[in-house]
């Protein structure tokens, strides 16, 4: 079986030569995204043997795990390992993480880091991010997980053959669970250790969490329109329609229209309105891409 481990770097040579030296004692395979670093990255991982992609400039975490997952499927990988480059992940975990997909329990094992000693030392607002994107992306699942954004993840061949991701940025963690999600693949989690070092992170956390809740939001909104439009459009228009019986009921009794009450009642009509013809326009143009997808 081809096991292959795929790391995004960025900037990364005080790392990148020690862990690949360690993954070589697992896999041949091991495939470094150089991510456009201004360090030694890419050289290095060359001279150990890893099959480097280069980025002629730093394009994003998720232009990494593309372009690796490219790499996996032309090298023909049955399994792929995505691995942090930053030395937090226990290259011991690589069996524990691997083996629901050599039993066919799953096409796609996430290491969570909440277990018994996960994320110990992880600082409280990092925690907080996780737990809440967390939440956010199971909005979108149909089985919940406990860690959406861990790096340390394994693919069957199957997911590789269906799913190319195309968020170039930290949301790119969420879109592949939306789409496995979509296509039926089993998902499931693994408790894994991390070696946290300190906030040693190039990613900031603000600009992560922004960019995974815009790529919720943008593949929560395609693959179930009517849900995401739909729904708050009727809310919207229940509160119209109950503002405007109010401010009716008020002008018949005291031939008074009430400003507030009857902007209300405009306004959460209008925005009914727009969001339920967005929900049916949506749900026909993604079902009439389908079908001709097939």
């Amino acid at each position: 079986m081809n096991i292959v481990v795929g790391i995004p770097a960025y900037n990364e040579e005080k790392h990148i030569g020690s862990l690949i030296l360690k993954l070589k004692k697992i896999t041949d395979n091991v495939i470094v995204c150089n991510d456009g670093s201004s360090d030694m990255t890419g050289e290095i991982a060359e001279k150990m043997g890893a099959i480097v992609v280069n980025h002629p400039k730093n394009l994003g975490y998720g232009a990494g795990i593309r372009s690796i997952f490219l790499k996996a499927r032309e090298i023909g990988a049955d399994i792929l390992v995505t691995f942090d480059a930053d030395g937090q992940h226990r290259i011991e975990d690589i069996q524990s993480v691997i083996e629901p997909i050599l039993k066919n329990q799953a096409d796609m094992v996430i290491g969570s880091r909440f277990n018994e000693s996960g994320i110990d030392n992880v600082p409280e607002y990092r925690k907080f991010g996780i737990k809440a994107l967390t939440k956010l992306t199971n909005l979108s699942l149909d089985e919940k997980i406990s860690d959406s954004q861990s790096g340390f993840r394994a693919y069957n061949k199957k997911i590789l053959d269906e799913i190319t991701p195309s968020e170039y940025g930290m949301g790119v963690s969420t879109e592949i669970l939306i789409k496995a999600n979509k296509h039926g693949f089993k998902i499931t989690e693994v408790p894994i250790t991390i070696l946290y070092r300190g906030d040693t992170s190039t990613h900031n956390p603000v600009s992560h969490g922004a960019s995974v809740f815009m790529s919720t939001i943008k593949f929560t909104s395609i693959e179930h329109p009517l849900k995401f439009y739909g729904i708050p459009g009727v809310l919207f228009l229940v509160i119209g329609l109950a503002f405007a019986l109010w401010a009716i009921d008020e002008y018949t009794t005291s031939h008074d229209l009430i400003t507030n009450i009857t902007l209300i009642a405009v306004g959460s009509t209008i925005i009914g309105a727009m969001l339920t013809v967005t929900a049916i326009i949506l749900y026909s143009m993604v079902n009439l891409v389908r079908e001709q997808r097939h």
